[in-house]
């Protein structure tokens, strides 16, 4: 069988037809990505320090010793930016980085973007409608389904939508490949609520080291009617801080999505134009990005909580909150 031609589709899809967490929620493919990543990723992590904290050993070694040496680094660098307040911030710039460095390494296992079901598109004049049509089906073109053998079953009346399932040895010319399991950054939901809970955080950091004063970098008032000139400009200046922070949310978000999504989808494009070689090229490329991406995620999270604990009348962090 030739390689199933991928398709781009942007949003998230059901991992299964009919797996839904409520009503009008499915549960996605990047949602199941996401839960084996971190089962994966964090257990061996969490089992190798408790193995090491029970074991009595004074020197470090094997797994546990490449944990302690990543915990290390971020802490000297969370020290080294935040100060004081590096105790309080460390805990969620680190989190930031495992968990977008376990989707990305997890993304590249060989059961992303492979194993899936088929869906059969159809259109008509009020829409777009699609019939999920086929049950465990392999990018390889093996398990394809039969459209012809069931043309009478594609008829849809006016608002509706039926789904069966059945498997076929014939192909299918108007089906779509929905993988079950899909990297995780490459669903805008994930890096957008992780963008969003970052952008919160800054602001918690700095309303804990600077109170409610903390909101005048974005609304300062002081100065308006003393100085009435000055005064606006720096209304202005704030309102351009609010613009900028609200900002960093969608950079946050489109960054790290971009990135990951585009190298998916060149990967999923060349697999079926080149030999295998290039591919494989490719992956080692994809593994480098999805680090420095988890990297530089988690880098700037500490900048901005960082920033946010410092005053913006001087150089020095705020006196610690009692």
């Amino acid at each position: 069988w030739k390689p199933v031609p991928p398709a781009v589709i942007l949003p998230a899809e059901a991992a299964w037809p009919g797996l839904y967490l409520a009503p009008g929620l499915p549960f996605t493919n990047t949602m199941l990505s996401a839960l084996l990543a971190s089962l994966v990723f964090f257990v061996p992590m969490i089992l190798a320090v408790q193995a090491f904290t029970r074991g009595g050993k004074d020197v470090p070694s094997g797994f546990y010793q490449v944990v302690e040496m990543a915990v290390e680094f971020f802490w000297n660098t969370t020290q080294s930016a935040a100060g004081k307040w590096a105790k309080r911030i460390f805990p969620f710039t680190m989190t930031i980085f495992l968990y977008v460095l376990a989707a990305n390494l997890f993304k590249m296992l060989p059961i992303h973007e492979t194993i899936g079901y088929t869906k059969l598109a159809h259109g008509n004049i009020q829409g777009y409608k699609t019939e999920v049509v086929g049950g465990i089906h392999l990018l390889d073109g093996s398990h394809p389904y039969d459209a012809a053998a069931h043309a009478e079953d594609a008829a849809h009346s006016e608002g509706e939508a039926k789904a069966e399932y059945w498997f076929s040895p014939e192909p299918c010319e108007n089906c779509e490949i929905v993988p079950s399991i899909r990297g995780a950054a490459t669903d805008l939901n994930f890096t957008a609520s992780l963008a969003l809970v970052t952008m919160i955080m800054v602001q918690v950091f700095g309303v804990w080291s600077l109170g409610l004063g903390y909101f005048s970098k974005f609304f300062n008032l002081r100065t308006i009617v003393s100085k009435p000139f000055f005064g606006l400009m720096d209304f202005l200046v704030g309102l351009l801080e609010l613009i900028s922070e609200i900002a960093k949310v969608l950079s946050f978000s489109l960054r790290l999505f971009g990135v990951i999504f585009a190298g998916t989808l060149l990967l999923a494009i060349l697999g079926t134009m080149t030999a295998v070689f290039v591919p494989g090229l490719l992956v080692g490329l994809e593994l480098f990005v999805g680090i420095i991406q988890a990297y530089v995620f988690s880098t700037l999270a500490l900048t901005f909580m960082s920033q946010a604990t410092v005053s913006h009348h001087g150089d020095e962090h705020a006196e610690e909150a009692h």
